[in-house]
């Protein structure tokens, strides 16, 4: 009797087991390829880097407070014929319109960082969506050509913001490469850096104000070829469907 009783119960806990593992494979699923689950909880994430077997990277500029350098950076990457994205904010965007165009002219990528540049993180949803819309529709003016990607300024995020981007057609984009030149770290000291983090599917943060980034990028682009890597735009490297995300914010394909 108390055999049959131990295996009765050792069958129940193992169908509970079974049907744990359905239902948290359902709500994964059903919450949307960028959530993941944290501390028992559904969490969004946005793309830090893309698992992926190929020698691709992406190189990207925050734009936000002025256009100093950003002639030479267009200037190396034209030279080494390298295509990035830049990520503007729309007082940024409507300050400088020549320079959005003259970016986009160039082939590069545009996305959105925002109207205003807050910590995202503690509006409404009803803010985000003004932040996210007004800020996009400026791009679009000037180019032509639709936004797809967001990076939130500061990299502050939570699941609201992911959330409502993700309703407006956009990517949320973080990085997992950063290459502190906001901190005015010499070029030497930004190309260390960048070349000795870099891996398959990296996306690096730059900016286009940095002190010395210009001054780095050259060598950096060639010391990437030099790898074997191909730098394309981030949109070229992200996917865009048939994917989920990793805990540590690897966008990783579904095969």
């Amino acid at each position: 009797m108390y055999f049959t009783v131990t295996t009765k119960k050792k069958v129940a806990t193992f169908i509970s087991l079974i049907l744990g593992v359905i239902i948290l494979s359902t709500v994964v699923f059903s919450t949307g390829a960028h959530a993941v689950f944290s501390g028992g909880a559904v969490k969004e994430l946005p793309v830090y880097y893309v698992k992926t077997d190929k020698k691709q990277v992406a190189i990207s500029f925050d734009c936000a407070w002025g256009v100093d350098y950003t002639d030479k950076l267009l200037s190396v990457m034209k030279e080494h014929n390298v295509k990035s994205t830049f990520f503007m904010v729309e007082f940024w965007t409507k300050k400088h319109p020549d320079y959005v165009k003259k970016i986009f002219d160039f082939g590069h990528e545009i996305g959105t960082h925002s109207a205003t540049h807050p910590y995202m993180s503690k509006l409404s949803e009803s803010a985000i969506i003004k932040e996210l819309t007004t800020s996009k529709q400026e791009i679009e003016r000037i180019t032509g050509r639709t936004v797809e990607l967001f990076r939130a300024p500061y990299g502050d995020y939570n699941d609201r913001l992911i959330k409502t981007a993700k309703d407006l057609g956009l990517f949320t984009i973080q990085w997992d490469v950063d290459s502190l030149d906001w901190k005015d770290l010499s070029a030497e000291q930004i190309r260390n850096r960048v070349l000795s983090r870099v891996k398959n599917g990296s996306i690096v943060l730059f900016h286009n104000q940095g002190l010395h980034t210009h001054e780095a990028l050259d060598s950096i682009i060639k010391g990437l070829k030099e790898k074997g890597y191909e730098i394309v735009p981030i949109g070229r490297l992200i996917y865009r469907d048939n994917y989920k995300m990793g805990a540590d914010g690897a966008q990783i394909q579904i095969r």
